[in-house]
C-alpha cells in the first residue's frame, strides 16, 4: 500500500452550512445518511462523481472537502 489514506473536512463543512445534517447531506447528493457517515468517518471512499456532488453542495473545490495524505499526517495519530 502507498500509506496514503483520503481524508475530509466533511463535518466541519456541514456544521459551517448551518448544521447541516449527515441526512440533509445524503439527500443532496443521492446518497444515504449511513454512506455519508461512512465517508466522513474515512471508512468509505466516495466515487469521483460524488466526491464532486458533496464539494458541489459546500460550493468548494474538491481538493478542499478532500486531501490525499500520508497516514503519518492523519488527524488520527
Amino acid at each position: 500500500m502507498s500509506g496514503k489514506r483520503l481524508n475530509n473536512d466533511i463535518r466541519a463543512l456541514r456544521f459551517a452550512a448551518g448544521e447541516m445534517t449527515q441526512a440533509d447531506l445524503g439527500k443532496r447528493v443521492g446518497l444515504t445518511r449511513q454512506t455519508i457517515a461512512a465517508i466522513e468517518a474515512g471508512k468509505y471512499s466516495p466515487t469521483l462523481e460524488c466526491a464532486f456532488r458533496i464539494a458541489d453542495v459546500f460550493e468548494k473545490p474538491l481538493d478542499a472537502v478532500f486531501r490525499w495524505e500520508d497516514t503519518d499526517h492523519s488527524p488520527d495519530r
